[in-house]
């Protein structure tokens, strides 16, 4: 009986495990299995529905052909957005339309910033319609479930305005409207805020007689590939945060090898980044998606896509109606605005749209500096130069024990030149002499060394701040320098001007042939700098500090000019200060009786001095 009872309760037992497993992890398993599938599925005809047809049958997208899609080609933007009917934007910050074909984003131009200094030049175009040069737009739209009969809006859709709203702005939504004849109605409300963040959210009124399953998608492309500067310090391109995926960043080339790069069950945002401007598609926060980077060759124009579609269907049934939601930020990559969002909304990290860099910890407490000083200032060059005083200060301890034990090789000076030439043939005895000789008088060889190490990652994060902020676009300082982000416009190897020609056409060297007023007060004050200094004992090191400075002059040439002028004016603060520190420490500094040898013919090797 007892047998019997075991051999019952080991079946039951069984049975248990039987179907808890299948319930609770073998069928989970397997409806994830085929929801994957499915999702796939969908994937992959929202990726047929938003690819842009092949264009065979144009010539390379000839102004006035159409595609075989329908799809027209025209002259220049004015033309692509007089051709179809649209919907006025206008903010403060953005002129635009909406597409009424398609109901697109695909013309907005920001109000606030210009092209060049000159304050009568075109204001910066961010968006362009389809079948224009360069196009780059944004579109949301629905995906039908695999296999279902359902007509969804596409690219050839025209919409009609709903209600009277005829602009769209920070107070007033507008609402686009298509009927698919089949008992669906579409509509798309477009609200801006007063900077560069639009909603839209999309409804399905389902007058049929059966429920429908749809999928969200949204998506930004760009025609053509843009020039970008390849530049290490700032990524401009496909990019997007992708949940555990982190920052996903790809540069154009790289899309051209890699085709189509996806990323299934992931939550985030992705589009594009240019060096001030951006847009970006955002679902709600926390929505899954599978996210897809893609580009292809059309025969007309590289055409290169980020695209999102929900992995969640919609579901509308008969008689009901269903919404969904999401963003899209295309405008300036301003840092109060961005930040404003990721708090507001909680989008995830969307203040990467902002490359601060592997350094952000220094880069971004710079940039806060920075725009705090200038507020009280009211000038980024004069701000630039109080961060300079400030950072000397709180560095000035180091430097002072580092100018100490430099005035100390001065004071030492006369017995290196003894050991030099009573050892001069025997270079391991001279190296341990002086090794002695700096161990008795506490001196560190490399210690003149330390100023500049110091300031490396200072320079490198004001340097990226310079080079990425928005803030410093046509920020002017005084005289000739009206934009700090670009390198001084003068140069001396056109008298400034008075030679008509452009010597940086010229291959192999032209890159080196712009050298402005900055870049050569900033090579002076450096060389300056250098003659305080005791030179080293090693003549290749003292060669390698004499060309230092002119080795640096051209290099900063093509610099932006605020950290041209932070360096000049670092290498004056610092020529003044160990000036000082080396006279309090007793060292003998003649600035200018080293500075008028370094004019001296230096006799030949075999050569007698004069008396």
């Amino acid at each position: 009986m007892t047998d019997n009872r075991n051999v019952i309760l080991a079946i039951v037992l069984s049975m248990i495990v039987l179907f808890g497993w299948q319930f609770f992890i073998a069928g989970p398993q397997l409806e994830r299995a085929q929801q994957q599938a499915q999702i796939a599925a969908e994937q992959a005809q929202s990726e047929a529905a938003l690819a842009t047809p092949n264009a065979t049958a144009v010539a390379a997208g000839t102004p006035g052909t159409v595609a075989a899609d329908g799809t027209a080609f025209y002259t220049d933007r004015a033309a692509a957005i007089a051709a179809t009917d649209r919907v006025v934007i206008d903010t403060p910050d953005l002129h635009g339309s909406i597409n009424l074909t398609g109901a697109r984003l695909d013309d907005l131009e920001l109000k606030q910033y210009r092209e060049t200094v000159d304050p009568e030049s075109p204001i910066i175009t961010l968006l362009t319609p389809a079948g224009a040069p360069n196009a780059y737009f944004a579109e949301q739209g629905w995906v039908p479930a695999a296999g279902a009969a359902v007509t969804v809006p596409d690219s050839k859709s025209v919409w009609s305005v709903e209600g009277n709203a005829t602009t769209l702005n920070a107070s007033s939504p507008i609402t686009l409207r298509w009927d698919n004849g089949d008992g669906l109605t579409f509509r798309r409300t477009f609200a801006v805020d007063e900077y560069y963040l639009f909603t839209v959210t999309q409804s399905v009124e389902n007058n049929s007689s059966g429920d429908i399953a749809l999928f969200p998608y949204a998506r930004v492309a760009r025609h053509g590939t843009p020039q970008v500067a390849n530049f290490f310090i700032q990524h401009e391109g496909p990019h997007g945060v992708l949940g555990s995926n982190n920052m996903v960043s790809k540069k154009y080339s790289d899309m051209q090898k890699d085709q189509q790069v996806r990323f299934d069950n992931t939550s985030g945002w992705l589009g594009f980044s240019d060096k001030y401007w951006a847009t970006a598609a955002l679902p709600k926060p926390n929505t899954d998606i599978n996210a897809l980077f893609s580009w292809k060759n059309t025969g007309a124009y590289d055409d290169y896509q980020t695209s999102f579609v929900e992995t969640t269907p919609v579901v509308v049934a008969a008689g009901a109606t269903a919404t969904n939601e999401s963003y899209l930020f295309a405008g300036a990559k301003e840092e109060a605005v961005i930040n404003r969002y990721q708090q507001e909304y909680g989008f995830d990290r969307i203040d990467l749209l902002i490359d601060w860099g592997w350094f952000s910890f220094l880069t971004k407490p710079m940039y806060y500096l920075l725009t705090f000083l200038n507020g009280i200032i009211g000038n980024f060059g004069l701000a630039v130069m109080a961060v300079t005083v400030i950072v000397k200060a709180v560095f000035f301890p180091l430097a002072s024990r580092s100018y100490a034990s430099m005035a100390a090789m001065r004071r030492v000076q006369p017995e290196m030149k003894s050991i030099q030439e009573r050892l001069k043939d025997d270079r391991p005895a001279q190296q341990q002499a002086m090794m002695e000789l700096y161990k008795k008088e506490k001196i560190n060889p490399l210690s003149g060394c330390w100023p500049v190490l110091i300031q490396i990652p200072v320079f490198f994060a004001l340097y990226t701040v310079i080079f990425i902020s928005l803030d410093m676009r046509h920020a002017p300082f005084f005289g000739w320098i009206r934009d700090l982000a670009a390198p001084d416009p003068t140069n001396i190897f056109t008298l400034f001007g008075l030679i008509p020609w452009d010597p940086t056409i010229l291959p192999v060297v032209g890159g080196f042939l712009h050298l402005g007023v900055w870049p050569v007060i900033m090579g002076l004050t450096m060389w300056v700098q250098m003659k305080l200094n005791p030179p080293p004992p090693d003549p290749t090191q003292a060669m390698i500090f004499n060309w230092m400075p002119v080795i640096f002059t051209f290099m900063l040439g093509t610099f932006p000019a605020g950290l041209v002028i932070y360096w000049a004016w670092n290498n004056t603060l610092s020529v003044t200060q160990q000036y000082f520190i080396m006279k309090r420490h007793g060292a003998e500094v003649n600035l200018l009786g080293n500075i008028l040898d370094a004019f001296k013919r230096k006799p030949k090797a075999n050569e007698p001095t004069k008396p």
